[in-house]
């Protein structure tokens, strides 16, 4: 089992800010909701300490607040490239130092976490507006996380 003090704390800081970084991205896809979207993003943390126990990783990860490095900012593009940028290098770290099974956690958390970012606020009648699915898809794609995974 991999725990947090196998990172660096600069390793592990980015490792913890890339999930947020991701709904961030998500939340930034689209105007409005970003109340809810932000207390999606809480909620879903909650959920996975509740589920506690199955990774020490993963279990570490969401102890922590969400959180994020506020100092890079810019227009929409320049703000996903980044936080994309951050999410695969957060991967990255992951693979060389946690299990398979550790990163595909992450991964899953990642990816549940956008899509309750998405699905916090509706828009035109959409649970997820174009701008928001494409954000998942471009997370999916950094993650290497096919949609039907």
């Amino acid at each position: 089992m991999t725990a947090q003090a196998d990172f660096t704390e600069e390793e592990w800081k980015l490792v913890t800010e890339a999930a947020p970084g991701a709904g961030l991205v998500v939340a930034l896809s689209s105007r409005g909701g970003a109340f809810r979207e932000s207390f999606s993003m809480a909620k879903t943390y909650v959920a996975a300490r509740e589920q506690a126990g199955s990774s020490e990783l993963l279990d570490a990860i969401v102890s922590t607040k969400p959180k994020l490095d506020h100092s890079h900012k810019g227009s929409y593009p320049e703000v996903e490239q980044y936080r994309l940028a951050q999410l695969g290098k957060a991967v990255e770290t992951l693979g060389g130092k946690a299990t398979p099974q550790e990163v595909d956690d992450y991964k899953a958390f990642v990816v549940t976490l956008a899509q309750h970012v998405a699905e916090a606020h509706k828009e035109h009648g959409q649970d997820v507006s174009e701008g928001e699915a494409a954000a998942i898809e471009k997370i999916r794609a950094t993650l290497g996380v096919s949609a039907s995974a």
